[in-house]
């Protein structure tokens, strides 16, 4: 099945670094390894990912070598291929005098191997190559490709050949993710020591496809503790216990959903509906619109009231603040109370706008003692930091802790590897989804899955994490029962995530 987000092992969860902690590491490994340099390490670990993917054919492999350190690993790559007898050409488009110590070392074994270099890539090379390893830029790039890289770039991305990108995908931004005037559009990225950020968000994953992580052999948490981790399926099994025999509806909590307002009632019974059907024991629609549904067919197990009735109920395990409720007085007001409620809020939608543009709600919001969850996807974001969009978006992660820090909120920011941060400024990156999540409805059903995790009794931040993680894997499991992810709906996702959890806390169903 085609794989729309980077395919990387999830067990145990990995962690991800940002550049300036790789650099500390590669500091601070130096000094303590024997052995092959990291640079000798990277560049065989490649070289073996690069013999696999060849499988034995001996096709012809075209290697990029860049100016700085990536070209450095290019060459050890290289040497190692030829060496294994595959026919390999080299495009270097540094100068050598400018190549650090390591990088210099590799360029000169590559030579005395009897490897040739050449300084540009000759017409139909590309797209004659078996194999193209792309070794021209790594982690330190920061401004956009020039010169004639924009050219080159454009070239390999044509050629229809098969490229493995070293590090990351030579164009894109290691901490963000950002394409930096252009980038390569590799199928397989061998990325050394860890994860970085930028494969895993933005355009990371459209640029990097499947992940190869080689640790170079470094013990990662005994050189220095990561601050940021992929979310594991592992978040699963462990969110809510096996239920007791001896259970009654209240045992498992009850979610007041709090929206809906004239117009909109469709987000409200949406993330009312996935609250029950991730377990919740009950949960009230508090509606704002006075001629809002009574009863929702679908699910008449839904109690529909108006929110006063919500708020007057004292039994309440979770309140999920926003789907469908407008920014009318009557909504500030309702946000206003709910933020004064001494119960765990999961915030989204319309509730975000009003806070972004109240001083008074935004101090509120900092001042709870509940739990508080967010859920923007970046307009909100922006708003409730005063910035443009594209701001947001030029540094998810930074843009994630500064909302959670700023709010005191545990803080989901959706889109492509969905950033969840803590206010203690540990963060973590989902791999799950694809873009049949870009539909009408999502971010109604995630806040109802969280708010029924928490209705249950789970941690805030697990039920955070497991929520945003499920989501996603509900979504790949219909896209993989219907082919792709075209037309699917927030209805089927809630209905498929129910599935998934209780395989992953009962255990994969069995046959009779």
């Amino acid at each position: 099945m085609h794989r729309f987000m980077p395919s990387i092992p999830l067990q145990p969860p990995l962690p991800v670094y940002r550049t300036d902690e790789i650099r500390r590491i590669e500091e601070l490994a130096r000094s303590s390894i024997d052995g092959p340099t990291l640079m000798e390490r990277a560049g065989a670990a490649a070289a073996e990912l690069a013999c696999a993917l060849v499988d034995g054919t001996r096709a012809p492999v075209l290697i990029l070598a860049g100016p700085g350190n990536n070209g450095g690993d290019a060459f050890v790559v290289a040497r190692h291929l030829k060496e294994s007898w595959q026919r390999v050409s080299v495009v270097f488009t540094g100068d050598r005098a400018k190549l650090s110590g390591d990088a210099s070392a590799a360029f000169e074994a590559w030579q005395a191997a009897g490897g040739e270099t050449l300084t540009q890539l000759a017409d139909g090379a590309a797209r004659d190559a078996g194999l193209i390893v792309d070794g021209l830029f790594g982690i330190g790039l920061e401004r956009d490709l020039a010169g004639g890289y924009p050219e080159l770039v454009g070239a390999i991305n044509e050629s229809g050949t098969l490229v493995l990108a070293l590090d990351i995908a030579s164009g894109l931004h290691a901490d963000t993710g950002r394409v930096l005037g252009c980038s390569i559009r590799a199928q397989h990225t061998a990325t050394f020591i860890a994860l970085k950020p930028g494969l895993l968000t933005l355009d990371g994953p459209d640029h990097c496809g499947h992940l190869h992580v080689r640790d170079l052999g470094l013990d990662l948490a005994a050189l220095l503790p990561p601050r940021g981790m992929v979310i594991g399926s592992n978040v699963l099994g462990g969110v809510l216990p096996q239920r007791p025999l001896n259970s009654h509806k209240g045992t498992f909590g009850s979610v007041g959903i709090l929206g809906g307002a004239a117009g909109m009632s469709g987000a409200a019974l949406l993330a009312g509906r996935a609250a029950l059907e991730l377990g919740a024991g009950r949960v009230y629609l508090g509606f704002l619109d006075a001629n809002a549904p009574s009863l929702d067919p679908l699910r008449p197990e839904l109690m529909l009231r108006d929110a006063e009735e919500v708020f007057a109920m004292k039994e309440l395990s979770c309140i999920v603040l926003g789907p469908g409720m407008s920014q009318s007085s009557a909504a500030r007001n309702c946000v206003e109370r709910a933020l004064a409620a001494d119960v765990p809020l999961v915030i989204d939608a319309d509730a975000l706008n009003l806070i972004g543009t109240d001083k008074d709600l935004q101090q509120a919001c900092r001042t709870r003692s509940a739990a508080t969850v967010i859920t923007p996807h970046p307009a909100e974001a922006a708003r409730l930091v005063a910035e443009p969009t594209s701001e947001i978006q030029q540094d998810r992660v930074a843009s994630a802790l500064i909302l959670a820090q700023r709010y005191r909120a545990i803080t989901v920011l959706k889109g492509v590897g969905s950033i969840v941060a803590l206010p203690d400024g540990s963060f973590d990156i989902n791999t799950s989804g694809n873009p049949g999540l870009a539909s009408a409805g999502m971010g109604d059903v995630l806040s109802g899955m969280i708010g029924a995790l928490i209705g249950q009794g789970a941690e805030p931040a697990a039920a955070t994490y497991a929520g945003v993680h499920l989501h996603g894997l509900a979504a790949d499991r219909l896209a993989e029962q219907h082919g792709g992810p075209i037309g699917m709906t927030a209805s089927e996702v809630s209905a498929t995530a129910r599935a998934i959890l209780n395989e992953a806390i009962y255990g994969e169903p069995k046959g009779h």
